[in-house]
């Protein structure tokens, strides 16, 4: 899978956008409300992602700042948005392999910490995120209230060469 950075305003960014919020319905019975633009995930205050396997779109993903807020977001978090894999790629580790570049980045960035919000209907999205270090943190954002809301974090470290 080839990683390009797009924005969130790409045609194919929009296009997968509306996958997973076609996912969401069949799932929840409606689309993620969260208030979401384009210019969240313009560098360097966010980031968009497309994978493309053989030309075709095939997964997204992208983060966008946090700062402290009293829902417990801390100065330097960046929050994990649109992760999502088209049905007919799911299985082959791209969800995977676009995490690890979404914390690359923020890394790179100077963010310290990723945060996301996810449901209990997205049992795979749970169990990748709790594989990659995830942990469940307080509930923040639009679905703070809602019983079917999951809310994760991970501490973003950057890797350091060892000096003998």
């Amino acid at each position: 899978m080839e990683i390009r950075t797009t924005g969130f305003g790409h045609p194919d960014a929009q296009s997968l956008a509306e996958e997973v919020q076609q996912e969401y319905v069949r799932r929840y019975g409606d689309g993620d409300q969260t208030a979401i633009h384009p210019d969240h995930f313009d560098p360097p205050a966010g980031l968009f992602v497309i994978g493309y396997q053989d030309g075709r779109p095939v997964a997204c993903g992208g983060w966008r700042a946090k700062e402290r807020d009293a829902d417990g977001l801390r100065d330097q978090d960046a929050e994990l948005k649109r992760m999502f894999v088209v049905p007919t790629a799911r299985g082959k580790g791209y969800a995977r392999t676009l995490l690890r570049h979404l914390e690359a980045t923020a890394i790179a960035a100077g963010r310290t910490r990723l945060v996301l919000e996810t449901g209990t209907l997205q049992p795979e999205a749970i169990a990748l995120y709790a594989s990659e270090g995830y942990a469940e943190i307080r509930k923040f954002g639009y679905y703070k209230d809602h019983e079917l809301s999951v809310c994760m974090g991970k501490e973003l470290v950057a890797e350091t060469a060892d000096v003998l």
